[in-house]
């Protein structure tokens, strides 16, 4: 039968270019490490190294075999950790990450659902990179993440997105705006507008509009800088720009001021929860279930709107 210190000796020779190297670093004896090759080699039916003077070298086979021997050992290795930290914070303890927007509406019922069941939820809100950065380093447990289409998120296979809400991106103008009474607005009657745009260059929301006026013909100009949702309706009703801000963002929008759909593509960002594709049981998948319950609640309400 195939066990892990097979494959740790296989990696240990690998690396130490010779039995008696992984013998040492493993603190094996030699007959030891001898043994357990013999034995993953019996189980293949391939030598995985030539053995000579200067010391051992893989094979075709063991090349082929070294780098899912790898694979293995650091999932088991990852097993440990996330394991380890769970013992060591509680079983039941979650630690989440939530970007403003979502952190205002999708994520507090779930929150509190949870509560109810016993399980303790540790709440870090950030910006969309952090958020990343965090689930890179392990230091959340899962995200609600937002992205765009064409903008794929810097996560590797370790993770997966479940997605929960389409979010559109909406007009925002002054209530006495020319263009106000239509149902839908398109970008080439705000051609002369100023915007009111987020305050850091990699803004998503910012780049999609940026990406939308260049189908257009041309680039929208700036005229204030803001991510706060309520100052944003404040200068928009006196007048000074207009915006694009997805729905989500608005909560409930002001009277002066009115909200319309694009006439043109789709705008829209997508809203999902960000996890390791092993953390899918337990408290996050319950959390991951009342997320999706929020989702469809939201989701209703856009459409009887």
């Amino acid at each position: 039968m195939l066990e892990l210190r097979h494959l740790q000796i296989l990696r240990a020779i690998a690396r130490e270019g010779s039995l008696a190297g992984a013998a040492r670093v493993l603190r094996h004896s030699q007959p030891t490490v001898t043994h357990h090759l013999a034995t993953l080699e019996s189980h293949f039916g391939a030598p995985l190294f030539l053995r000579g003077p200067k010391g051992a070298t893989l094979t075709e086979a063991g090349e082929a075999l070294l780098p899912h021997a790898e694979a293995v050992l650091a999932r088991v290795r990852l097993a440990e950790q996330e394991v380890g930290a769970m013992v060591r914070r509680g079983a039941e303890t979650l630690r989440v990450g939530t970007f403003p927007t979502a952190g205002a509406s999708l994520l507090p019922p779930a929150v509190r659902r949870l509560h109810q069941r016993g399980v303790q939820v540790t709440l870090r809100e950030g910006e969309l990179p952090s958020l990343l950065a965090a689930l890179r380093s392990r230091e959340l447990d899962l995200a609600l993440v937002f992205s765009q289409q064409g903008e794929p998120l810097d996560l590797d296979e370790e993770f997966i997105v479940h997605p929960l809400l389409e979010d559109p991106m909406l007009v925002v103008l002054p209530a006495d705006h020319e263009q106000a009474g239509r149902e839908r607005v398109p970008l080439t009657a705000l051609r002369d507008e100023g915007w009111i745009m987020g305050t850091s260059d990699w803004d998503p929301c910012d780049r999609l509009l940026s990406w939308a006026c260049a189908r257009e013909g041309f680039e929208p100009a700036h005229v204030m800088r803001t991510d706060d949702y309520g100052v944003l309706q404040g200068f928009v009703a006196a007048g000074i720009g207009v915006a694009l801000v997805p729905r989500l963002g608005l909560g409930r929008a002001r009277d002066d001021i009115e909200v319309r759909p694009v006439d043109g593509p789709v705008l829209a960002r997508q809203i999902g929860v960000a996890m390791l594709r092993t953390s899918v049981a337990g408290s996050a998948g319950r959390l991951l279930s009342e997320l999706r319950t929020e989702a469809g609640r939201i989701r209703a309400q856009y459409e009887a709107t």
